[in-house]
């Protein structure tokens, strides 16, 4: 009797629960397609490095579906509230003609367990289906062979996914038990003709804290913008943070007390149409979800920060590959360190390495029986010098102490890197990049490091001259030129010296640079190349010479391509999740609150309201209550943003803008979707039925 009354309840109330459905299925979906991408790739034919990447990246992705596991268990038992609440009525009648509340509790007890069911079971199908889709691009990611691959079914992340919703599950059974018991019958019956009282705040009080809210949150967007370098503890960060959260609280509890007055003010405007209703039943909403519309502006904020560095640090590191890493390999040996004894020492070389560091990078290959003319179709060596004579404290020279107060964490004393103008010609010739000419008494800076470009433009428009091996040198150019040496993923050149073939001192010799491509372009002979140059560190003579340190175009690309997919799958995986959670909540909220107002919608009708008109102000009222925290998210996002670009710095933040527009439509379809379900829930709630 009881499991055929559970049944008819769910079928009953379908399209009224649409939301609640939705969400259970699609957090279920979602929370298996991020767990069976390791059964996902067990096809593929990938690298053993590619392999420890994609094992690393699902211990992380195991790790925050803990997190996630928690954010879908609070959001299901926030929306029980909401079903137990849609039904008091209906709980009060079953009361009234005798059922117990074990019986009730029973029902809800049911209901749960074929809510449940049935959102594993369509949620599961529903996932299965996309993780198809997710291998594929998890496949194109890594480049793997996908000759091997097939349809897979991951048991693993299935019983991951049943179990953890089945305790979901098991703490919604327990809340609504606890919340039947507590149930009073004269609640019950006239829960839905209470009305939340709306308070009228002082005005001026709400005016102030507005202003002084206001404030504090540009105070904490200048601090996580302009006062940047300054934000080097952890409490330093956590500061803004903090300051920008009470803000925002404060912020929504003075609207909450203006936006009424405000309207209200205005005779014209307050008393057209039905604004005068739907005013009043938003400033009752928000005067009583202060809070709650706090977190979810601050979860929409993050969800946008989130998304938007993600992309853009996965789209800017694939970018780079092509043009940090233009050739095969890059090989560098340290040069002179006996000059520098003690340091090396300190940095872990043996005494017969640090007396041997006089031969270049192709030296050292042929000591060791690798012959590089086999395996390179072309290649070069250049060198880099350095003097304690030349550090950023005398290219800075005469802005040296301003700059020294605006960036005070730069390390000043370390030295420059040094390079003759036709070594850096010859590198940029096989790089593909720009050339440079120099007079006898001219230097070029350049590099590519955004905050180290800026320290240095402040010099080198000042027009500083520098002293080098007994010449004075002016700069050619008053800013920075775009250029590296070596080679990487990320923005990495803080600044290199380009002088003159004549001036430079070979006593000062510091590093030797080899670099170039392989006669062969097969990905598995490159690394049957790669695999017998690390071979070399086997060799006995090894201790005795310092080996060269590689960097390849194949580790680089790997590596890269790792850390972008693990980036991009978390911050996809918890983006989604809280724009979800935020956009469920609210919807639940609104529906809430529909049902409350399915009366007042019956005076409005009687007193001649036509169906256009309450759609209407239905549609206006869900709008401003949706949109009210996103505008707010938006403008903290502006500047979470801005701090994202500098600590992604490194990576480059030319890919931002089509990261911010993928991030936008993210969010048009799911908080759009989840708009338009909640008004169409809501029109079928306050529907007079017949």
């Amino acid at each position: 009797m009881l499991c055929k009354l559970s049944l008819k309840n769910i079928k009953k109330s379908i399209k009224d629960y649409a939301i609640y459905f939705f969400t259970l299925i699609l957090g279920i979906s979602i929370f298996y397609v991020f767990n069976a991408l390791d059964s996902q790739t067990v096809m593929m034919d990938v690298s053993s490095s590619t392999a420890e990447l994609i094992d690393l990246m699902m211990t992380l992705v195991s790790s925050v579906s803990v997190f996630v596991s928690f954010i879908l268990g609070f959001l299901i038992i926030y929306a029980s509230r909401f079903l137990i609440k849609r039904r008091n009525k209906e709980f009060g009648i079953y009361l009234t003609l005798g059922m117990s509340k074990r019986k009730i509790s029973l029902i809800l007890f049911f209901e749960t367990l074929f809510i449940g069911i049935i959102s594993l079971g369509v949620g599961l199908a529903l996932g299965v289906l996309l993780s198809q889709a997710m291998s594929l691009i998890v496949a194109n990611m890594f480049e793997a062979n996908l000759t091997k691959f097939a349809f897979v079914f991951s048991s693993s992340a299935c019983l991951k996914t049943i179990i953890y919703f089945s305790i979901m599950y098991l703490l919604v059974m327990i809340f609504n038990t606890i919340s039947v018991s507590k149930c009073k019958l004269i609640d019950l019956l006239n829960g839905a003709k209470k009305s939340e009282k709306i308070k009228l705040k002082n005005p001026y009080l709400c005016i102030i804290i507005f202003i002084i809210s206001c404030l504090v949150l540009g105070k904490a967007y200048y601090m996580v913008t302009h006062d940047f370098l300054t934000l080097q503890e952890v409490a330093d960060i956590i500061k803004p943070i903090i300051m920008g959260a009470l803000s925002t609280f404060f912020i929504f509890w003075s609207l909450s007390g203006l936006i009424l007055r405000i309207a209200m003010s205005i005779k014209k405007f307050y008393y057209k149409g039905l604004n005068s209703f739907t005013l009043r039943e938003f400033s009752s909403k928000i005067n009583t979800t202060v809070f709650s519309t706090t977190i979810i502006c601050l979860m929409l904020f993050i969800t946008i920060c989130l998304l938007s560095s993600c992309l853009t640090m996965k789209n800017s590191m694939n970018a780079n590959i092509k043009k940090l890493a233009p050739v095969d390999a890059q090989f560098i040996v340290n040069m002179n360190m006996d000059k520098y004894y003690d340091k090396y020492r300190k940095y872990g070389y043996n005494d017969s390495q640090i007396k041997n560091a006089h031969y270049t990078s192709k030296e050292l290959f042929n000591l060791l029986g690798f012959d590089i003319t086999s395996y390179f179709k072309d290649y070069i060596e250049v060198n880099s010098y350095a003097t304690p004579d030349l550090t950023l404290n005398h290219t800075l020279g005469s802005k040296l102490d301003d700059i020294r107060t605006e960036f005070p964490f730069l390390d000043y004393d370390y030295p420059e890197t040094i390079i003759k103008i036709s070594d850096y010609n010859k590198v940029a010739k096989l790089y593909g990049i720009k050339e440079y000419s120099l007079e006898n008494d001219e230097y070029i800076v350049v590099a590519d490091f955004k905050s180290m470009v800026k320290v240095r433009n402040i010099a080198l428009g000042n027009g500083e001259v520098i002293n080098l091996f007994g010449f004075t040198l002016k700069p050619k150019y008053d800013t920075c030129q775009d250029g590296f040496i070596e080679m990487a993923s990320q923005h990495i050149n803080t600044g290199i010296i380009l002088v003159p073939d004549n001036i430079v001192n070979e006593e000062y010799l510091n590093q030797n640079y080899l670099m170039g491509n392989y006669k062969r372009a097969d990905k598995n002979q490159i690394r049957e190349i790669e695999n017998n140059i690390n071979k070399i560190s086997e060799n006995k003579l090894a201790t005795t010479y310092l080996l060269p340190t590689g960097n390849t175009k194949l580790d680089i690309k790997e590596a890269t391509t790792g850390l972008s997919a693990m980036v991009t799958f978390i911050g996809l995986y918890l983006g989604v999740i809280f724009l979800i959670s935020s956009a469920a909540i609210l919807g639940l909220k609104e529906l809430s609150k529909s049902s409350d107002n399915k009366e007042k919608f019956k005076i409005l009708r009687k007193i001649g309201t036509d169906e256009k008109m309450l759609n209407k102000a239905l549609f206006r009222q869900i709008a401003i209550f949706f949109m009210l925290p996103l505008i707010l998210a938006l403008i903290h996002s502006i500047f979470g943003i801005m701090f994202a670009v500098k600590m992604l710095e490194v990576f480059g933040n030319e890919q931002l803008l089509p990261s911010i527009i993928a991030t936008a439509i993210f969010i048009v379809i799911i908080y759009g979707g989840y708009f338009l379900i909640t008004y169409s829930c809501s029109k079928s709630i306050i529907k007079e039925r017949y």
